[in-house]
């Protein structure tokens, strides 16, 4: 979902410099998650958007990955816009990973330029990519194959931070004298809350309290549970000083329609701190729903992560 809202934010602020953006999206009757409507009313009055279809979900499940499967289907209409509109530059949003290789065939077809913007690292160690022939050991080989054929011919090359893209021109040290690049955080859009104002979209994982409620919202990095687990033994030896304080973790789960995929609550559990002073609702839920729970609290908790690439986009919550 990342990619979505960085689309729209871009969309929403291109036009002051002079450009009108098309979005080319993938239907969201395809989606394996449930669509977030709310979110197009967050989109610039009269926006473009474009949608194809993708191959279905198999069972067993052989392709998740939205982009994989409607990259063909992406790329047939991708070339008909470039060819029937006067497009000046095809700006690809990652991940999906798979969508960047469209950058490249655009470029050979129609000499249109193209640019990659990281919203993730695409090559790095997944972890147990340690494992040779395992899942992620193959995701690590595959990636090291595909991104020098996606950023060829690339004119731009961006990030949520330099350290997103770092390691594409170390592997590709041809890019620094035809390729320009440039960091772009994460912003805070004023106007999402606005918005929001006008929905009729109340709390509905907590309710408000006598004491003080945090409230962490988002996936949690790897690397981050090592300092949770010290919080929470801390908390556990001092536990008249929370007392009066509660932790809510929103979206926290192993995966995103898992309602039971917790990851929060086990440490939690592990210290004596689950549902007196830890919750965790490890399921999804819409963002206009996580910015509705984040204005109720009394405070925001941002859990931060020693990635290297790591950007403290959460920060914006606050």
């Amino acid at each position: 979902m990342a990619s979505v809202h960085r689309s729209r934010l871009f969309a929403q602020h291109l036009p002051a410099f002079g450009w009108e953006p098309v979005i080319l999206t993938v239907h969201e009757d395809h989606y394996e998650e449930l669509p977030d409507r709310n979110l197009e009313m967050l989109l610039p009055e009269g926006q473009c958007v474009l949608k194809v279809k993708a191959f279905p979900l198999t069972k067993p499940r052989l392709i998740g990955d939205i982009g994989l499967r409607a990259f063909f289907h992406l790329r047939k209409k991708a070339l008909a816009i470039v060819r029937s509109k006067r497009v000046d530059f095809v700006y690809i949003t990652i991940p999906s990973f798979y969508a960047a290789l469209l950058g490249p065939y655009l470029y050979r077809k129609t000499g249109v330029k193209y640019g990659i913007d990281y919203i993730d690292p695409w090559v790095h160690p997944f972890p147990g990519s340690e494992k040779i022939f395992s899942r992620h050991w193959w995701s690590t080989q595959l990636s090291s194959f595909l991104e020098p054929k996606a950023v060829k011919y690339a004119s731009l090359i961006t990030g949520v931070a330099e350290r997103y893209y770092a390691g594409v021109k170390d592997r590709n040290p041809h890019l620094t004298k035809t390729c320009l690049f440039g960091a772009m955080p994460y912003g805070g859009e004023v106007g999402d809350h606005q918005k929001l104002e006008c929905l009729d979209i109340e709390p509905y994982l907590f309710k408000q309290n006598w004491k003080i409620q945090f409230v962490y919202a988002g996936a949690i990095l790897p690397k981050a549970f090592g300092l949770l687990d010290a919080m929470f033994e801390t908390m556990s030896i001092s536990t008249k000083l929370f007392e009066q304080v509660e932790f809510h973790f929103i979206g926290t789960g192993k995966t995103p329609l898992d309602e039971n995929g917790y990851s929060v609550k086990p440490l939690a559990e592990k210290y004596g701190l689950w549902q007196t002073v830890i919750f965790e609702y490890p399921q999804r839920i819409p963002y206009l729903d996580v910015l509705v729970h984040l204005q109720q609290a009394d405070a925001i908790f941002i859990l931060g992560s020693t990635e290297p690439h790591y950007t403290p986009s959460k920060t914006y919550q606050a």
